[in-house]
């Protein structure tokens, strides 16, 4: 089987998480090429990584135009995203975005036009869709035998200052927009597409931090057409060094509780006596969903996560951001 030439953009911290995987998956990649605004960061990435084999860029156009790709992966933060979506497809080059894959509306579906319109494969980095848990709670509502949806709820805390980009919302959109849209996107692919949403979003804890004009908690309340509920509530003023991600999930005919995308206790609760279902895994969910990706380009078939859907998923963090600037509810 050939091996698919591939590049990372973006050669910061994150972007770690998948080149790991890129070179565990050595007989169906090939990591050609590294780009970053900084050289020392893209040629330092080819030098631990392919032993200087892969040539190293500051300019996606050059790279797209010389290294003769076949699938990229996006590790932009959300300032940094320009046309790196229309030259891939310019050039027929499959693509894997880390969310938000955009600041605006209007940004994210120019790139999902692009993309579309070339019909390259895509892929958006909401890894917790391919959560072993997720996949089950998934398959029950699928199947019906979960029965309607009435209630999710899910939290995000965390305590960190992370990077001073992160702090400044016309960088990151808020921490609703950059981090918490993971729960966003998990309430789109349980319960579908809301009716409204209404959050509220303050700075409690960090007025006296330079440049930090994000919010640190907030809540928000999706509404649906059937009457189901969806509740999201985050903060950056809880545990330090603790990233947690819970939900819970209630239908006619189920009860789940997550304490995160691979690990979940199910009680069928329209048959009380049988005994609960338990899920348990350390599943890799960044491999998995580029596993899937290359599924797609080897086989032709749709993604879990195309474009399309990161930008339906932003819409609703951007709507939700809206609610809370003029305090009244949005109707979608």
């Amino acid at each position: 089987m050939k091996r698919l030439r591939t590049a990372i953009l973006g050669c910061g911290n994150f972007a770690k998480r998948h080149v790991q995987n890129l070179i565990n998956l050595k007989d169906e990649v090939d990591l050609v090429a590294f780009c970053d605004h900084h050289e020392k960061n893209s040629r330092e990435y080819a030098e631990k990584y392919t032993a200087g084999k892969a040539a190293f860029y500051t300019d996606h156009h050059l790279m797209l135009d010389q290294a003769e790709l076949e699938l990229m992966i996006v590790c932009l933060p959300p300032f940094a995203h320009s046309d790196e979506v229309e030259s891939a497809a310019i050039h027929g080059v499959h693509l894997l975005v880390e969310k938000p894959i955009a600041l605006t509306s209007e940004h994210a579906w120019r790139m999902v036009e692009a993309a579309e319109a070339s019909k390259i494969k895509t892929q958006v980095g909401f890894m917790f869709r391919f959560g072993e848990a997720i996949e089950h709670m998934k398959a029950l509502l699928n199947s019906g035998e979960a029965g309607q949806a009435g209630l999710m709820a899910a939290r995000y805390f965390c305590n960190s200052l992370h990077a001073h980009w992160w702090r400044k919302r016309e960088k990151s959109g808020g921490q609703l927009v950059e981090q918490v849209i993971h729960m966003v996107d998990l309430l789109r692919y349980l319960l579908g597409e809301p009716s409204s949403v209404f959050s509220r979003q303050a700075n409690l804890f960090h007025k006296d931090v330079p440049d930090y004009s994000i919010e640190d908690v907030s809540t928000t309340i999706f509404s649906y057409d059937s009457g189901a509920l969806g509740v999201i509530y985050a903060t950056n003023g809880a545990i330090p060094n603790r990233w947690i991600n819970d939900y819970r999930v209630v239908t006619r005919n189920v009860s789940a509780e997550f304490t995160n995308a691979n690990n979940a206790v199910f009680t069928l609760t329209s048959k009380p006596d049988l005994p609960q279902q338990v899920i348990k895994s350390d599943r890799n969910v960044h491999l998995h969903e580029l596993l899937d990706l290359l599924n797609a380009i080897r086989n032709g078939g749709e993604t879990r996560t195309p474009l399309r859907e990161g930008a339906k998923t932003l819409d609703l963090a951007l709507a939700a951001t809206t609610s809370a600037q003029n305090r009244r509810e949005i109707f979608l």
